[in-house]
């Protein structure tokens, strides 16, 4: 087995780090420059900052924070929130940044996956994906069968539809048809975020989870519900993660990275330590 990343995520609002449940009731969880540095000086392996709001307030991430961030961390950094083109993917990259996430602007415009893998190489290029547990079926006007001769492709219960803008906008999209187009595309790494199980520290959604591992070549990291050290393992030996998001659990000092790390490794999971 692949040694397994360790990842703290930055979920920033108005200059401030951030965690909520299900990405609703956002709580202050601290300053991002303080602990990038925290989380980089214990060892993490990576670190993620997202810029929550940026899409939904039609902006650009904030840059001068970016940089703030790179300046006191020594690991590699993925930055993601409002980008919606090359030209910005490369300011974040010459802002610090050793990757860059996309989510609404992918799906919006495909294309930009390609596009930036051509320009900086794929290993910058991470296919972000909220995902969301379908409970009825959808039905697109596109495909009514009165107009077009053929039947609908509607999301079943228990498979999941892609959300964009910070969650707040479903689509008729497959999250695991598009996890597989999206690495077709360029992508190099999928950071993929259950919306139900998000803050809710109750564990990822492993089927989630290895619905997408199995379906790709590329790495998957494991996001949201992060409860427990148990939660992390499970994510890796059930969901076939090649890394683990989290956030709760390490911001209000549940745990340390080194305690993460020892347990895992414990467990039989390859950790750089």
């Amino acid at each position: 087995m692949l040694t397994r990343r360790i990842i703290p995520c930055l979920d920033v609002k108005d200059n401030r780090v951030v965690k909520g449940v299900n990405f609703l009731n956002l709580q202050d969880a601290g300053d991002p420059v303080a602990l990038g540095a925290r989380y980089s000086d214990e060892g993490a392996d990576e670190l993620v900052f997202l810029d929550i709001t940026a899409t939904i307030r039609s902006r650009e991430t904030i840059v001068e924070l970016v940089e703030k961030v790179a300046e006191n961390v020594f690991i590699p950094f993925t930055v993601g929130g409002g980008i919606q083109t090359v030209e910005q993917i490369d300011t974040l990259l010459r802002s610090g940044a050793e990757k860059v996430s996309v989510n609404t602007a992918a799906v919006e415009n495909p294309e930009v996956l390609g596009e930036a893998a051509q320009r900086f190489g794929n290993q910058c290029v991470v296919l972000a994906i909220d995902a969301r547990r379908s409970k009825e079926w959808h039905r697109h006007p596109a495909d009514d069968f009165e107009n077009t001769g053929r039947m609908p492709v509607p999301h079943r219960p228990g498979r999941w539809q892609v959300c964009v803008k910070a969650g707040t906008e479903p689509t008729d999209i497959d999250v695991v048809e598009w996890a597989v187009r999206g690495a077709e595309l360029g992508a190099g790494e999928i950071l993929l975020t259950s919306m139900d199980a998000d803050g809710t520290r109750a564990g990822y959604d492993n089927e989630l989870n290895k619905a997408v591992t199995d379906a790709v070549n590329i790495p998957v990291i494991a996001s949201g519900g992060a409860g427990t050290l148990e939660h992390l393992y499970d994510a890796i030996v059930e969901g076939g993660a090649d890394a683990v998001l989290m956030a709760s659990i390490t911001h209000f000092e549940n745990y340390t990275i080194k305690q993460i790390k020892g347990y895992l490794r414990d467990r039989g999971i390859p950790m750089n330590l």
